[in-house]
């Protein structure tokens, strides 16, 4: 049996909060605040005692799914990711930039969020932007 612990920064809020992730096997099994961290000084919030778990929730979805007719069928990536580009295209060019907003998140770093951003503002001119975040 390996166990393990690994630093990372909890992806719930802006704080920065640290923690080690523990894991066996390769499977997380818990977390740990980091002592040493100036902002949290080893203590967390609930969110982030529980953050190891939403990675092996069996409710995840591991492959991108598209609605065919009343069901969702597992398709490629290339696919899917080629689905949201068109219809993005399409939606913004009948209705203007604006008929689209995007929902940021809260189990993904700060920099994947501020592409989210970016991405709305400048790829496709909408200000339209909000995080699911709240402290």
């Amino acid at each position: 049996m390996e166990y393990k612990t690994t630093l990372t920064t909890c992806p719930y809020c802006g704080c920065g909060c640290q923690f080690y992730l523990e894991s066996i096997d390769g499977r997380l099994v818990g977390t740990l605040p980091s002592r040493t961290s100036p902002t949290n000084r080893g203590k967390l919030c609930v969110k982030g005692w529980r953050v190891h778990e939403f990675v092996q929730s069996p409710r995840r979805l591991r492959r991108p799914l598209l609605r065919k007719g009343d069901e969702l069928v597992e398709v490629s990536w290339d696919r899917a990711l080629d689905f949201a580009a068109t219809r993005l295209r399409e939606i913004r060019d009948q209705h203007g930039p604006e008929a689209i907003g995007f929902f940021a998140s809260a189990k993904v770093t700060n920099e994947e969020n501020y592409l989210i951003q970016k991405f709305a503002r400048a790829g496709v001119g909408t200000n339209s932007v909000d995080h699911c975040a709240r402290l």
